[in-house]
């Protein structure tokens, strides 16, 4: 009875506390995670004993609270749902989150911590929270495209974390980075997970299924939750993380298409053992150690802000974001939260990390946080600044990119990328792939041959490691070239399928667009590859080797960028004299001049979705500048000309205003026209 009651006290003073304290959090504007953490610390062994808990219980209580949250974000990530999720999302991921690895692995190993502690630091820093994030856009109705692209990317996000976890189990099993018993225990977790999944999708959605057909609410949530515990029991059994047992429970649940009903049911069990997790999260805090770690906590939250910022703004305009909204999504997810704590436990619990590891994750964390409802406030404004200042040959650029990307979008709907699209992505996986075994094997293994060499033939003794790195450099050097290669073809091949070549014999007035589309796709196909594969070497590389010839070869693809920028705004000029020529038919009408424009598209292609845009009497723009209007920033949609009577303005910049019975000539995506049609209609916001 004793134990009985030191557990019920136990949980009692922990959930009245947090009660109390998210109450105050809420009252005064903060994340409701600060209320828990804050219920932590004050229960906990560094505060005054005023409140008692039994960190054992409670300890025992948050791992219920990770295991029924990583259930429920893997009913929220079916098979089904991952297709939606599409290629966007998964290149923002590569983008970020190697960008992320390979910045925090070297600012450990700069901070001075050991090779397999810097490896769980960068995991650490390279994962968003999902929760505070989704709590942030309910609390500033955050509009639901924005919404959609982020959750997208924060999928493929969690299931990266997911890897992760595994790896880093594994990583602090054999404490080491050898590459042998990293491919051993690889070889072991496929064969778990693929045990795990083909036993799983045989039996656990039918068992699903049949309860739910039984309309028995309760028997479905036990049914659940027993799938969810006996995976993560299986997990545990194999020395794998219980997180990811539950994960892939959910995952299978998931696959029964009664997900969005369980996950409804299950969701206030997990709110409340999610809620003792931050709990258990806020006993380990020492504000003594906050306040020692206070230096490096604020270099690495700044090192999450400004890398995901980076990383996430990139890759989404890569795959064909607005400036603007690839800021708003990268200053939305510039902080680290759940799965950050569970990366920081795992290597704590499992001896491969020094305990000060997890009060920096906590303070990364609370700063970050603290920063996320502020980012996303202002994220607007700050992307409408960036876009604004933007030189004018890359504004006119952004301009068309985005419709580029959407015609290619196209392609690939109709079908008509072609097989050869995906055999050269297959080959540039393969390449990539070959060329870090390559890489990490001369790490590991060049010493022990160059050993055996000495031994097998002394008369080399003295230059076995130039012989030895020569046979590694002999074996890398056709592959880079190779990566490259397919990279260029890639890019060329993606280039024709959203603007095709005029037929032989006709003037192919594409090729100036297309041109600079394939140097911005090839740049970006290089990002896309190095970071991932530069994150995965890096822990072999001690020091920057292999970063500066990386950073030299982006300089030079920047600059081949920059050029074929330039050289699109003359194409673009030339282009935007034709159109207002086209448009400036005395006595057209509206639906005549946007015929025009339809055909000029024909004859013009590469200059995005053409709109003719008049300004009538009463219009609230008239007299103001394009500047003041802030279009491009705004809608993502740009002027190309303006037609004024006899006269035109071609390529206006933002000092230009408008005039009564002026006709601008717009151009963008679908959905930036529409915007800025709404826009110069009403006045207001797109």
């Amino acid at each position: 009875m004793h134990g009985d009651s030191h557990f019920l006290e136990s949980l009692a003073v922990v959930l009245c506390v947090a009660a109390a304290t998210t109450v105050l959090c809420q009252r005064v504007r903060l994340p409701v995670v600060f209320g828990y953490l804050l219920a932590g610390v004050m229960i906990g062994p560094h505060a005054p004993p005023l409140l008692v808990a039994d960190p054992g219980v409670i300890v025992t209580l948050s791992e219920l609270g990770v295991i029924l949250l990583m259930f429920y974000i893997g009913m929220e990530l079916s098979l089904r749902k991952l297709g939606e999720v599409g290629p966007r999302g998964f290149a923002v991921v590569l983008v970020e989150m190697g960008l992320m690895l390979f910045l925090g692995y070297l600012a450990g190993r700069l901070a001075g911590f050991t090779p397999i502690e810097c490896a769980f630091l960068a995991a650490m820093l390279s994962i968003s929270s999902t929760t505070i994030i989704a709590r942030t856009f309910e609390e500033h109705r955050v509009s639901t495209r924005l919404r959609e692209q982020v959750f997208g990317a924060l999928v493929m996000e969690d299931i990266v974390a997911i890897l992760l976890i595994a790896l880093l189990t594994t990583l602090a099993t054999t404490r080491s980075f050898d590459f042998a018993g990293l491919a051993a225990a690889a070889g072991r977790l496929g064969i778990f997970l693929s045990v795990l999944m083909l036993v799983g999708l045989v039996t656990v959605p039918r068992l699903i299924r049949f309860v739910v057909s039984l309309r028995r609410p309760e028997t479905t949530l036990v049914t659940s939750v027993g799938v969810c515990f006996a995976a993560a029991l299986a997990a545990q059994r194999y020395e794998y993380s219980v997180a990811l047992g539950a994960f892939l429970a959910g995952c299978l649940v998931a696959e029964s298409g009664e997900g969005k009903r369980i996950a409804a049911q299950i969701r206030p069990l997990r709110d409340m053992f999610t809620a003792v997790f931050f709990v258990s999260v806020g006993l380990s805090i020492d504000p003594a150690q906050i306040v020692a770690q206070a230096g490096w906590i604020a270099l690495f939250a700044a090192l999450v802000v400004f890398g995901k910022f980076l990383g996430v703004a990139v890759g989404f305009f890569a795959t064909g974001s607005a400036v603007r909204f690839s800021a708003q999504a990268g200053l939305a997810m510039g902080q680290i939260g759940e799965f950050s704590f569970i990366i920081a436990g795992l290597g704590v619990t499992l001896g491969a990390v020094d305990s000060s590891l997890y009060p920096i994750a906590v303070g990364v964390s609370c700063v970050t946080t603290l920063m996320t409802p502020i980012a996303v406030k202002y994220s607007g404004q700050f992307g409408e600044w960036i876009d604004g200042r933007l030189p004018r040959a890359l504004q006119t650029f952004v301009s068309l990119y985005g419709s580029w990307i959407e015609q290619l979008g196209d392609a690939r709907k109709r079908g008509t990328l072609g097989t050869r699209v995906g055999r050269l992505i297959r080959l540039i996986v393969l390449d990539a792939a070959l060329l870090v075994a390559v890489l990490i094997a001369a790490s590991v293994s060049g010493d022990e041959v160059a050993a055996f060499l000495q031994r097998k033939v002394p008369a080399i003794a003295d230059f076995t490691r130039w012989v030895v790195a020569a046979g590694f450099l002999v074996l890398a050097v056709p592959m880079v070239l190779g990566l490259f290669r397919l990279i260029r073809a890639l890019g060329r091949a993606l280039a024709l399928a959203a603007l095709p070549a005029a037929a032989e014999g006709h003037v192919d007035f594409a090729n100036a667009p297309r041109r600079a589309f394939v140097v911005a796709l090839q740049l970006g196909l290089m990002i896309l590859v190095a970071l991932p594969c530069l994150a995965l070497v890096q822990p072999f590389l001690p020091g920057l080797k292999g970063t500066v010839p990386l950073l030299l070869l982006f300089l030079v693809a920047g600059y081949a960028f920059w050029r074929s920028a330039t050289q699109l705004q003359g194409h673009v000029r030339a282009g935007a004299q034709a159109l207002v020529a086209a448009v400036g038919v005395p006595g057209a009408t509206a639906d005549e001049q946007a015929e025009a424009l339809d055909q000029m598209e024909q004859v013009l292609p590469g200059l995005g979705d053409l709109a003719p845009f008049a300004l009538d009497d009463g219009n609230p723009w008239i007299g103001h500048s394009l500047a003041e209007i802030n279009l491009r920033a705004v809608t993502a949609a740009t002027v190309l000309a303006i037609r004024r009577g006899e006269d035109a303005v071609l390529t206006p910049d933002g000092s230009q205003r408008l005039n009564l019975g002026d006709v601008l000539i717009l151009t963008g995506t679908h959905d930036a026209i529409d915007s800025a049609r709404r826009l110069l209609r009403d006045g207001g916001k797109a």
